[in-house]
């Protein structure tokens, strides 16, 4: 059986895209390209900017500032009010200590009872998880009030004049384990669960060493917001903490800054009296550049915690990647 000659196919190349090698269908055009970088770099000023400022202010010198205002770049450079601010280092390493102490801790038994308490919630066998989610959720709605919180935590718990008081405010959150929930619904496949089980692992055994290593990024952003709210915690420590010993780092600012003002409000009654010299003392004491160096004593560490953040962020994204 002999075929005949094969007719030749006519391409038309008209509405065909010919696309360069190595091209991604996804590659941006020069043009959105360049918005995007100019908006994002817009964005990452707004952020940054701010804090150039305030490190330029605190190592300004006051009459400076008071007369030509901030800027980006310090004005009459001096160092005197970290000097006043440290006049007394023994009380701000004792702030750190009970900062980072509260921190740590707070964030370590958040991240525990979240975890747990949210895992359970995410698998559709456990029986009572829509009471369970329903309560807790109630709880996010309404509150009992600041009367009936404080007498809860001096009159029942004794956690007056105790590091406890600041911790145990921030061991659980119920906006968390919605989050964390969620994660595991969404990140943990069950047929990875059904088959752990049929390998003969338990429960325990399923949520440490398969579920937990894969949930490294709910994890994370679980623990970087709760370390940032107890760094920056001060309100529980002035509402239960009378001793200076156990003040925070937030709390210790704020009593200076209160300090401060309130030496200053008294510069008219010196004044009044003749007292000119104690006045002309108490005037020349930092004020915009000693609130600006608080904050940069206040926040140095902190700024410091996110490229830690970001490595497990990162990590967690590739541990938690399912192949096909």
């Amino acid at each position: 059986m002999s075929v005949g000659p094969i007719a030749p196919t006519i391409i038309d190349t008209k509405d065909t895209k010919v696309t360069k090698r190595g091209d991604s269908p996804n590659k941006l055009s020069p043009k959105a390209n360049f918005v995007l970088n100019l908006i994002l770099t817009l964005a990452m000023l707004a952020c940054v900017l701010p804090l150039v400022i305030v490190i330029s202010v605190s190592l300004s010198s006051e009459s400076t500032i008071l007369k030509e205002g901030y800027g980006l770049l310090p004005k009459d450079f001096t160092l005197d009010t970290y000097k006043f601010a440290f006049s007394d280092p023994r009380s701000i390493v004792n702030a750190y200590k009970v900062t980072i102490y509260t921190t740590i801790m707070a964030t370590i038994i958040c991240l525990v009872n979240v975890s747990l308490f949210a895992y359970p919630l995410s698998r559709p066998d456990f029986k009572f998880r829509t009471e369970i989610t329903f309560f807790m959720f109630f709880t996010m709605l309404f509150g009992g009030g600041l009367v009936a919180y404080y007498i809860l935590m001096t009159g029942f718990l004794g956690l007056r004049n105790s590091l406890w008081a600041i911790i145990l405010p921030y061991s659980f959150n119920s906006f968390w384990v919605i989050v964390m929930r969620t994660f595991f619904r969404t990140q943990v496949p069950l047929s990875l669960i059904e088959s752990a089980r049929i390998d003969g692992a338990g429960e325990w055994r399923t949520f440490t060493q398969i579920v937990l290593p894969i949930s490294l990024p709910g994890l994370a952003t679980v623990a970087l917001f709760t370390t940032l709210g107890v760094w920056n915690d001060w309100f529980n420590c002035i509402l239960f903490i009378d001793k200076s010993e156990l003040a925070n780092l937030n709390t210790l600012i704020y009593r200076a800054l209160t300090s401060a003002r309130m030496l200053r409000e008294i510069i008219a009654t010196m004044g009044a009296a003749g007292s000119a010299d104690a006045a002309a003392e108490i005037a020349n004491l930092p004020n915009e550049t000693f609130r600006m160096a608080l904050a940069v004593i206040t926040m140095g560490p902190i700024v410091l915690a996110y490229p830690f953040f970001q490595k497990y962020f990162i990590r967690g994204l590739t541990v938690g990647s399912i192949k096909g």
